[in-house]
């Protein structure tokens, strides 16, 4: 009668090791994937190559800035110019200058950036240092009316990966224009409004002309801008050609930055036979809602519909 060798199984499991890797399939090489690449014309109309994904961010535009937070991207900025001040979160990204002032390039350098997101309006040189310093610079253009700030909305988002929530942001501000628009068309006389932006010389201050965001909304919002009949974007109007048109209010964006107040504007020589100062209709006024292209826009828009005709928004 033979005898039956008992094998240990351990042992059985290390003689079957090699044959099973023999019999195995091998792996092929992993080979690193090529980078998805996002080719864009900026508002430079320069092609930028940005390479996918997006996340880490610096910002050269306080509309940049907003928009980014504003299409649910905030958590990817890294840096924002010294400008920068809304929403609230902002305020604890890291400063990188720039704004009124010089780009601190060092600080930038040490942060990593997949992106720089500037603006057609910043300016060239600091464009090109950051380009010169190896690193991607797109800049979005300025956009002149609401569509393009909604183009504005949907490039962002498609860069940083939130185009749903740029969509469901653009249906939001659509509905509120329309809200607005829908009271104002009823207006059957549009009040002159004088915007003011720097008074430093009282008897030439300055204002927004045609073409600017200005005024569009304000005459978006039911009203008519003194500055619309004045040659260039930005422009300085001389005291006699503003009481010749003696608008009936006075907005003052140079209140936040300037410090300039009603009872300053009244206290004017020459300003006092003005409409708008005989009435006391001289507001102050939150520049950044419509000097910067971004979402708050819209809140621009409705606030000066308010100023404009309190009665229709009255509850």
């Amino acid at each position: 009668m033979s005898k039956k060798i008992l094998i240990p199984i351990s042992i059985l499991a290390i003689i079957a090791l090699p044959i099973l890797g023999a019999c195995a399939p091998q792996a092929a090489p992993i080979e690193d994937a090529a980078p998805e690449v996002l080719e864009l014309e900026d508002g430079l109309g320069r092609i930028v190559s940005i390479e996918l994904p997006v996340e880490r961010i610096i910002s050269l535009a306080p509309s940049n800035t907003e928009i980014l937070f504003a299409v649910g991207a905030g958590e990817q900025v890294i840096g924002r110019d010294s400008v920068s001040n809304y929403p609230e979160q902002a305020m604890q990204v890291t400063d990188i200058g720039g704004g009124w002032g010089d780009l601190n390039t060092e600080t930038i350098l040490t942060m990593d950036s997949d992106l720089v997101l500037a603006a057609e309006l910043t300016a060239p040189e600091q464009i090109q240092t950051l380009e010169d310093l190896g690193l991607t610079v797109y800049a979005l253009a300025n956009p002149v009316d609401q569509e393009g700030l909604f183009e504005n909305l949907r490039i962002v988002a498609q860069i940083t990966g939130h185009e749903d929530e740029a969509e469901t942001l653009i249906a939001e501000l659509r509905g509120r224009v329309d809200v607005v628009l829908a009271k104002v068309a009823t207006v059957e006389e549009r009040p002159l409004v004088f915007y003011e932006l720097d008074a430093t010389d009282p008897n030439a201050p300055w204002t927004a002309g045609p073409g600017t965001f200005h005024d569009a909304l304000i005459n978006l919002a039911g009203g008519a801008n003194v500055g619309s009949v004045l040659e260039g974007a930005w422009v300085q109007i001389n005291l006699e050609e503003l009481i010749a048109q003696d608008p009936e209010i006075i907005l003052l964006g140079d209140n936040f930055y300037g410090g300039v107040t009603p009872e300053d504007v009244a206290s004017r020589a020459g300003w006092d036979s003005l409409s708008a100062v005989q009435k006391g209709q001289i507001y102050i006024f939150n520049d950044d809602l419509i000097s910067r292209p971004g979402p708050r826009l819209v809140d621009g828009l409705e606030e000066l519909a308010k100023f404009l005709h309190p009665e229709l928004f009255e509850e």
